[in-house]
């Protein structure tokens, strides 16, 4: 790995940082590769229990490396078309769907600048906060270009059709009092408390019910496309199979027992 990404694992949290911070941890091809290389890691860790997205330095990520692109400008239209489509399915789409497969939950921890592909890779998260300084925009069409890494899937998903052009077509930026009203992002915190915050909510969500969280996440990612028979039945099937764990049995005692349940993953 060229260490444009960093990935650690402590106390079953696996934390990925977009390590270019003298760039805005702006996304070259490197860190393409290192992305996907850090999201294959994921999908084979077994001790993981949540995932934090993060960025080295002052920002997320400011959106795609200009010059990556600027170094085909010599080339065919038709050769600079294929180029960058393999970008994108090459690394980009593969890394993508990693992440939404994952069943542990996902926390993007932004500050700084969240755009372009910064902000399709917050938005594919399962949650994110953000520090009350973070500024993100769509950033493509200001330099004719659609969309990449799932953000014209999860745009509409979270704020609708009509906003989702807007925020595409138009590129304009916005704070995070309007992500959050947006449904972007989930918690707007103090700059200085993005850490200890994040932590909190790391803290929840590691000694959470696991199997549970991933059912979840299933059923979420389904149900815009399935019918509601469809989605009933898949209800019905995930409250089966986490009925028949112990931590169903535990959350059940902890709460006839007025105590604290204690989940183990099982």
């Amino acid at each position: 790995m060229a260490h444009t990404v960093l990935f650690e694992v402590t106390d079953r949290v696996a934390t990925i940082t977009l390590n270019r911070p003298a760039q805005l941890n702006a996304l070259s091809v490197e860190m393409m590769e290192d992305l996907q290389g850090a999201a294959r890691r994921l999908r084979e860790s077994k001790d993981v229990e949540v995932v934090v997205v993060t960025g080295a330095g002052d920002h997320f990520m400011a959106g795609g490396d200009l010059n990556d692109f600027a170094r085909h400008f010599g080339q065919s239209a038709s050769a600079r078309q294929a180029t960058y489509r393999a970008m994108i399915e090459k690394h980009i789409n593969p890394t993508i769907e990693i992440m939404q497969s994952l069943h542990q939950p996902v926390i993007a921890k932004v500050r700084g600048a969240c755009a372009g592909f910064g902000l399709s890779l917050m938005l594919g998260c399962d949650l994110a906060v953000c520090a009350d300084t973070a500024k993100f925009t769509t950033a493509y069409a200001s330099i004719g270009l659609p969309a990449d890494g799932g953000m014209s899937y999860f745009l509409p998903r979270i704020v609708g059709t009509r906003k989702a052009a807007e925020l595409l077509l138009l590129a304009d930026r916005f704070d995070a009092t309007e992500a959050q009203r947006l449904g972007l992002v989930n918690r707007v915190v103090a700059a200085d408390k993005l850490d200890s915050e994040t932590t909190v909510l790391i803290d929840r969500l590691k000694n959470g019910p696991r199997h549970a969280y991933g059912e979840i996440k299933q059923l979420l990612a389904n149900t815009l496309d399935d019918k509601l028979e469809t989605q009933l039945q898949s209800e019905a099937e995930a409250f089966g199979r986490c009925g028949a764990t112990a931590d169903f049995v535990e959350g059940v005692s902890a709460f006839l027992e007025k105590r604290k349940p204690s989940f183990r993953g099982g």
